[in-house]
């Protein structure tokens, strides 16, 4: 292998360990990031060399771009109705009980459900301390387009079972059922529920498969995905099936309150920035949720960007224009228009 080509397999090989629907990408997850970058003073920040402040930056660069959980009243009302399913599901032995997350795109579902397999791996772990073989918690998200084959794949793909071009559906099934069988897997994880349509003969197909896996698994099954509770998924026979079965958890756009404030703040707690006055963001927390129109998801995003461009301009802060200069997603800026016209209306 040319050598000038390790450095770029090793970063795709790295990039691939951080995904969360690969087992290795799910355990750097539960590992958790690495502790946030010291801010050097201001003068040895000045004395470092070219290759010293590249460096420098590059960890903070790589801070800021990662998202921040936070323990939101969302994140701690799904953890805790999602603990209750998966000990009311301990003893049963057919119709076990799941939960759907469901609601706008940026109102932190990927963050909730992902923060309940956390918690869980983590009891799990501490309840098996010297077992290595355990697979408490598997997370597949649904492919656009989704066949009952591409939904049996992604299981496997967690698990790093192989999938030739010649097994069947019910080779792949029952390597997984096996596999998480064996491993003790008692949560799974469904994210992008609203890539399947029952309107679709592959929809109903997949639709079927993920209650198959339910039935054959002895573990709770949670669902995400983008206003679950007004499509197709829950109409119909097979809709009631799912609807008669699962809670259904709403997630929503923040309102404008202390929860929102203290979001900012603690987002705000995180700058690994040289000039920026602390207090700046608290200080337009209310332009931000303005901004934003109270979505997790792009507020994150806003910060992130805005300190990101701080490091590479050298300006060391953020500032209201940096923050305008992020460009948001289309949702924040819809909901953000909606909730300027209603006060004005008032």
């Amino acid at each position: 292998m040319p050598a000038a080509r390790r450095p770029a397999l090793r970063e795709a090989d790295a990039e691939a360990g951080r995904q969360l629907n690969t087992l290795t990408g799910w355990r750097r997850f539960i590992d958790g990031p690495p502790a946030p970058p010291a801010l050097s003073s201001r003068s040895a920040w000045q004395r470092m060399s070219a290759s010293e402040r590249n460096l420098y930056d590059e960890d903070r660069l790589d801070h800021h771009a990662r998202m921040l959980t936070i323990a939101t009243s969302f994140v701690e009302k799904t953890a805790i109705c999602g603990r209750r399913l998966v000990l009311l599901n301990r003893h049963a032995i057919s119709a076990r009980r799941g939960l759907i997350v469901s609601g706008p795109a940026g109102t932190g579902k990927t963050i909730a459900i992902t923060q309940l397999g956390h918690s869980h791996e983590l009891l799990d772990q501490a309840r098996h301390p010297h077992l290595t073989d355990r697979i408490p918690v598997v997370y597949v998200t649904v492919p656009p387009a989704a066949t009952a084959r591409m939904i049996a794949t992604e299981f496997a793909r967690f698990l790093g079972l192989p999938v030739r071009a010649r097994s069947n559906m019910t080779d792949i099934i029952e390597a997984v059922v096996g596999v998480c069988t064996d491993t003790r897997t008692g949560l799974v994880l469904v994210d992008e529920l609203h890539n399947i349509s029952l309107t679709s003969r592959h929809g109903a197909e997949v639709a079927d498969t993920l209650k198959y896996f339910s039935e054959r698994l002895p573990a709770t099954f949670i669902y995400a995905g983008i206003d679950i509770a007004e499509s197709s998924l829950l109409s119909g026979t097979r809709g009631a099936q799912i609807s008669g079965r699962f809670t259904l958890i709403p997630s929503r756009p923040f309102p404008y309150n202390s929860e929102w404030k203290g979001l900012v703040a603690t987002m705000e707690d995180t700058l690994r920035l040289h000039h920026h006055r602390p207090g700046t963001l608290t200080g337009l927390d209310r332009f931000l949720h303005d901004h934003t129109g109270g979505m997790i998801g792009s507020l994150s995003h806003a910060i992130r960007g805005a300190a990101l461009d701080a490091i590479l301009t050298g300006t060391e802060k953020i500032t209201k224009k940096s923050l305008q200069d992020i460009p948001l997603d289309h949702t924040a800026h819809t909901t953000a228009s909606l909730a300027t016209k209603t006060a004005t209306c008032r």
